[in-house]
């Protein structure tokens, strides 16, 4: 599960993003406006592991 801004990737997209894999837009978070996207991790560790990066994301349907 992926959290993004609705009007930029609406919910219920499947998307792939490198280093992550694929995943479905289905939250919204609270901060999380325009070209910003939260990852769901399995552990603190496999978040902070991955980090803030750019990435660029595909649209899958």
């Amino acid at each position: 599960i992926v959290a993004v801004d609705p009007d930029v990737i609406p919910l219920g997209t499947k998307v792939y993003i490198p280093g992550y894999g694929t995943a479905v837009a289905a939250d919204t978070g609270g901060a999380i406006r325009g070209n910003k996207i939260d990852l769901c991790m399995e552990s603190y560790g496999e978040a902070i592991n991955f980090g803030r990066r750019s990435v660029e994301v595909y649209i899958l349907n």
